[in-house]
Parts: C-alpha cells; structure tokens; sequence
C-alpha cells in the first residue's frame, strides 16, 4: 500500500512539473514579451461593441481576419494588403481568424475602405454598392424615420434604394459595427512580412 501511494505521488508530481514546463511557463514568457507594436492601437469602446455585433451577426462564418502570404494565395493582389503577422492580433480575443472566405478578408477593410457612407449602405443593402455581392442585407441595424434629428446618421442610398418616404438612419448597433470595421486597418509598419520565394 505504501508502494503504490509512493507510486501514485511521484507520477503526480510527474504531472504536475509536466504541466508548468509545458503550459505555464510558456505562457507566461510570451504574455512577458509580448508588446504591441509601434502604430497599432487598440480598439475604442464603440468598436468592441462593434465586434460584439460582428460576431452575433455571424460575419465571421463569411469573412476571414488573416491576409495571406503570397505563396498561399493572391490576397496582395486582391489589394487586401499585407500578409498577416502575429502582431495584427495582440488586441483580439477571441480571435476572429476565420476558417472560410465567401466574402473578402477584412484584415484591412479599414484602410481599403475607409468611408463610413459606404459601410453604412453596405450594411443596409449590399449590392446598392456591390451589384454581384451575395451578401445577406441588415435593415434591422436601421430605422426609417419621416425626418432625421441632429444627432442621427443618415445612410445616403441611391434612389433605387432607398425607401419611398423619410430617410435612413442607422441604430447604435450599426455604427457600433462600422466603428469596429473603420479600426480593422492592420497596415503599420512590421520589421518581418513573410515573402514568397523563387522557385
């Protein structure tokens, strides 16, 4: 019996120095020597309520988060800006990676586009921006109003667009949303961009 307690301790402390060299150590180097980098700032509060949005709306399932390097795919070409380095996610959690691309990536949809009119009629009705666009429209993040109030965001709609009578104007979700959108613009300076070689 006190052969196998003995037994049963030492595999215990196997375990456990096991688990701090393998799992807490590690962590807590990289959480030690992880800073942001120079030009990358993290997102406002408007924009994490935005990211909330993002995620319960289901973008992530459409968009992915990380440029790809030139050897994986066109996404330089595309203009979706540079490959991704672990640096564009430091004030992402969780992390919005994503795993499909029926839409672009937005790693840098803030820097390719950075017009709140156009995210706005974007969210409102895809293809009164993008007539081949697939994506789903989002008029509940609106409201039509008769007349807007000063305070409101009015989405500038082409006619064949907009509704028969009042304006447009975007709820708190919605500028939430393109808050989040405007601040996804990884395009800062980074000392090492992966580079496809020559074959």
């Amino acid at each position: 019996m006190t052969r196998a307690l003995g037994i049963v301790a030492a595999a215990a402390m196997i375990l456990l120095f096991a688990a701090l060299m393998i799992v807490v150590m590690p962590s807590i180097q990289l959480q030690a020597s992880v800073k942001p980098p120079e030009g990358l700032t993290p997102y406002s509060e408007s924009a994490l309520v935005g990211r909330e949005v993002y995620i319960s709306l289901g973008c992530v399932y459409c968009h992915s988060q990380q440029t790809r390097d030139p050897s994986l795919g066109p996404d330089a070409i595309r203009g979706w800006g540079r490959a991704a380095v672990p640096a564009d996610f430091i004030y992402d959690s969780p992390h919005l990676l994503g795993t499909m691309r029926t839409g672009p990536d937005l790693l840098n949809i803030g820097a390719r586009q950075p017009s709140v009119d156009w995210h706005m009629t974007h969210l409102y009705n895809p293809r009164a921006v993008m007539p081949e666009s697939i994506m789903p429209a989002y008029p509940f993040l609106f409201e039509v109003k008769e007349e807007a109030g000063p305070r409101d965001n009015v989405v500038n709609l082409p006619q064949e667009f907009a509704p028969d009578g009042g304006v447009v104007v975007a709820r708190p979700a919605a500028r939430d949303l393109v808050q989040y959108l405007l601040e996804l613009d990884r395009t800062y300076p980074v000392d090492e961009i992966p580079v496809e070689e020559a074959n």
